[in-house]
Formats: C-alpha cells, structure tokens, sequence
C-alpha cells in the first residue's frame, strides 16, 4: 500500500510539473506577443490599431493567417513580410515557437 502512494505521489508530481511547464510556455509566447507584436495587431490579433490600420497589419485571426503552416508563420515572424519587420534578430527561435502558439490560440477566440 505504502508503494502505491508513493507512486502515485511521483506521477501526481511529474503531471504537475508537466502542466507548469506548459502554462509557461503559452504564458511567454503571450509576454512576446504582447511586448513585439500589439503594437501593430493588437491585444485580440485583429490589427485594429492605428500603426496596424497604417501598415495594414494582418488579422492574425483570420482564416486566411490561421491556414498558413506553423513553418510559413514561423517564417514571416523571422524574416518579416509586407510591411512587417523581420524578428530572427530579437527573438529566439523558441521564442518565435511560442508566439506562434499564442497566434493559434487567437483563431481559436474567434472560431467561438
């Protein structure tokens, strides 16, 4: 009995770890997000700001980004596109990773 509850101890401990280390890290895609990318697209994604409305920053919502593959987004986030600088210079490729993340989950919000 005393065996089973340290088992069940060690996997209740690896759960929590693991799931601490997933908040984590949708937790920092939306710290980058919300330190590189508001300015332009907004706190919803959609680019209504005015630098957004001036650029004509994507809705990161939209069916039309939310199709693109994690590689193809992956990509404009690292070397720009249109009128969007490019971030391989200030961001990690983790930190890219994330941000993307945080995109996917944007056009979850708008698919409710």
């Amino acid at each position: 009995m005393r065996r089973l509850q340290v088992v069940h101890s060690i996997f209740c401990l690896v759960m929590l770890l693991a799931a601490s280390t997933l908040v984590k890290a949708e937790g920092s895609g939306a710290a980058t997000y919300k330190s590189k990318c508001v300015i332009c697209h907004g706190s919803d994604g959609t680019g209504n700001t005015p630098l957004g409305k001036q650029l004509q920053a994507a809705n990161l919502r939209s069916k039309d980004v939310q199709k693109k593959t994690d590689a193809e987004l992956t990509k404009v986030v690292h070397d720009g596109e249109a009128n969007m600088p490019p971030f391989g210079e200030q961001l990690s490729d983790d930190e890219i990773a994330q941000v993307v993340k945080y995109v996917r989950s944007l056009g979850k919000v708008a698919k409710k």
